[in-house]
């Protein structure tokens, strides 16, 4: 895995989101989380911000000229004295238990730098050149809950998909499907990496140097439409899960949807890891929607590397390099690659009921 050309990037992200899932961990154990609801409703913690600052400070501080696009901006913070000491506290207190490892990354030295750390994510957009896209915890709602959530960092040059790196601090394999009631209560959960061309790995999460990673199996050929398993959510409220029934009904395949996931990139882990699902899809009820570069950047390519393919609802190629968002994707459709037209046929069909 060291012998790819972006090997000193994947080592410095890896542990870059290994510190900061050591630190959500840490704000998980915690009773009053420091909670409270953005403009759209969604609720974020201190671990949002303080992940943020501590991942952005390691990937800026050893490639400064490389763009970072974040999913949080540093305004909460400016007007709220308490929220920002409590988010200085924990990305300050947070460090690898190996010297080595530690002193590869960089931690903010004072709460202007915080803010300003937050603020480059907030500015950045995806372009030409090298971006890496960064959403500090996927699924804030489930990560209250101690539920499933993602610590999510990928590398986009020129609009492509070059690394992804998903910290799952509490995923735990080997009971079964991905569930968010299927926690790790005993360790630090997974960290899951890709590299185009190169595939995709697993290792354990933990609080020093990096755990030695195996490669992840590739997704099985679905030669059935009825062998498709679907993952989705059905409390979002941004896609149409009437439609998606309808999709699952054009298969003859399980609905409802057999591994049901509020973080969208740990939807991408669940394939990956063959928890219980092989494929989804994403139909917005809105046509004016588009997806959040941080929401689906690095999962997509974990899964391609295991042989699915992703596309818009169109069947086009996803495009990285348009902004903040995939601005030219509509809708998303997620599946191994020997049924992925069979799930955009019955997609089509689906939306003209």
């Amino acid at each position: 895995m060291d012998t790819h050309p972006y090997a000193k990037e994947l080592q410095l992200a890896s542990l870059a989101v290994q510190r900061a899932a050591l630190l959500t961990k840490q704000l998980l154990s915690e009773v009053d989380k420091g909670s409270f609801d953005k403009k759209d409703d969604t609720p974020v913690t201190i671990a949002d911000f303080a992940a943020q600052a501590s991942i952005i400070a390691a990937i800026h501080h050893t490639f400064p000229t490389d763009q970072i696009v974040g999913e949080e901006d540093s305004t909460a913070l400016r007007e709220n004295p308490a929220l920002l000491e409590r988010t200085w506290e924990l990305a300050t207190s947070v460090h690898l238990d190996d010297a080595a490892s530690e002193a590869l990354l960089h931690t903010p030295s004072t709460r202007d730098e915080l803010l300003e750390l937050i603020d480059l994510g907030a500015k950045g957009a995806c372009g030409p050149g090298r971006v890496w896209t960064l959403d500090p915890v996927d699924g804030t709602a489930t990560f209250i809950q101690n539920q499933q959530y993602a610590v999510c960092l990928s590398l986009v040059e020129d609009g492509v998909q070059r690394l992804g790196i998903l910290g799952c601090p509490n995923l735990k394999l080997g009971e079964g499907p991905v569930s968010e009631e299927t926690v790790d209560r005993d360790g630090y959960g997974q960290l899951l990496t890709a590299i185009a061309g190169h595939g995709a790995f697993i290792a354990p999460l933990g609080t020093g140097a990096l755990h030695a990673c195996r490669a992840l199996e590739r997704i099985p050929a679905v030669e059935e439409a009825s062998a498709v398993r679907f993952v989705d959510t059905r409390e979002a409220s941004s896609h149409n899960v009437e439609i998606h029934a309808r999709v699952a009904a054009q298969l003859d395949c399980p609905w409802p949807n057999t591994v049901d996931l509020w973080s969208a990139q740990m939807r991408y882990v669940a394939i990956a890891v063959q928890g219980g699902c092989n494929a989804f899809v994403k139909v917005p009820r809105r046509e004016s929607y588009r997806s959040k570069i941080w929401d689906h950047a690095g999962g997509m390519l974990l899964v391609q590397e295991l042989g699915c393919v992703v596309t818009d609802l169109e069947g086009q190629e996803v495009d990285c390099g348009l902004g903040r968002t995939l601005g030219g994707c509509y809708g998303m459709v997620v599946a191994q690659a020997s049924i992925h037209g069979r799930v955009l046929e019955a997609v089509r069909a689906a939306r003209q009921v």
